[in-house]
């Protein structure tokens, strides 16, 4: 059984294998999900690039996108083979692209072809097949319009639903935007919840701080935070605690640090550029001293040709500078 009290929403070209390996020093419990990986890129491009992952991320679901449901099944199949553990179709994202891809937030109107691949997909795989949601789009905004969608899905097999508290506008805004101007709506995921009380409904959208995503709990099966994780990572270290009833993993943002390093070397050692594991704990030091200061030499010495280890060293050093200097004053 996955418990989804606490999850770690997939963003794309954020939640890839480096900062899920960087979240799990700060939280063991919480679910982990992986950037959308569409059926094109998993059945005819670097599969098993694509479905890399180390065995600590565990809890990790596999976040997909597509239409087809022979080629969802496929790639169902995959995931499962890779080790995950549940699969997530993307019926959430409001991208032009995504859209032209047939996949995301447009397939709302179309319940029954995902219900198509619910059910093609659970078939193939023992593991969970699950399902990202909005609750509207565009025109389609009745809460009849949602139910209508939940329930054919959830009639194919699909029991856990991630649900975006807001609509999805396809037509006049931005990804960006849709994650902001569209009102956030929880009561009408609460009354999901009521309506469908069998089923395992996770409110996403908006929420910003650990206290308040517990509240939640109250109404909902369990909640999933995404950009404010990714913009303040530390806060992560209170989930095992408040959510799970387990002991806190780390006490400092330094131990976090310290604990990530000889993952960093290690992928420098496979040739990875030290950018791609730096740029996702910028926000590691956010609100302290030297936050600021550790942000300016990341940013301007990380992306360099060559760049090793010792440049994120400096920019510890500079912190810790920095907060002797405030604590002496």
């Amino acid at each position: 059984m996955i418990k989804r009290k606490f999850c770690v929403a997939p963003m794309m070209e954020r939640t890839d294998r480096h900062f899920r390996y960087f979240l799990r020093l700060l939280t063991k419990q919480a679910v982990l999900y992986t950037e959308m990986r569409t059926t094109g890129a998993l059945l005819y491009g670097d599969t098993e690039r694509f479905l890399k992952f180390e065995s600590c991320e565990h809890p990790v679901a596999l976040q997909m996108g597509g239409s087809d449901p022979s080629e969802m099944a496929r790639c169902a199949s995959l995931g499962q083979q890779a080790g995950y553990d549940e699969i997530n179709i993307n019926v959430g994202c409001p991208s032009n692209r995504v859209q032209a891809g047939r996949f995301g937030a447009c397939l709302m109107v179309e319940p029954g072809l995902v219900a198509r691949c619910v059910e093609y997909m659970r078939k193939v795989v023992e593991i969970p097949v699950t399902v990202k949601t909005r609750i509207g789009i565009d025109k389609q905004q009745s809460y009849e319009f949602l139910t209508r969608f939940i329930s054919t899905v959830a009639a194919a097999g699909c029991k856990t639903f991630i649900v975006h508290a807001r609509m999805a506008w396809l037509h006049g805004l931005s990804p960006k935007e849709n994650r902001n101007i569209p009102p956030l709506r929880y009561e009408i995921v609460h009354r999901l919840k009521q309506d469908f009380p069998r089923l395992e409904i996770i409110l996403n959208g908006g929420l910003c701080s650990l206290t308040r995503a517990y509240d939640e709990l109250k109404r909902v099966d369990g909640v999933m935070l995404g950009r404010e994780v990714y913009k303040n990572p530390y806060m992560l270290v209170g989930v095992d605690e408040l959510f799970y009833g387990r002991d806190n993993v780390q006490s400092s943002r330094h131990d976090v640090l310290n604990d990530y390093l000889p993952y960093i070397e290690g992928q420098l050692g496979e040739g990875v550029p030290l950018n791609a594991m730096t740029r996702h704990i910028i926000g590691l030091y956010q609100g302290l001293p030297g936050s600021r200061r550790w942000r300016r030499e990341l940013s301007e010495h990380a992306w360099k040709t060559g760049a090793g280890i010792e440049v994120v060293k400096r920019a510890a050093r500079a912190v810790i500078e920095s907060e002797v200097a405030a604590n002496a004053c």
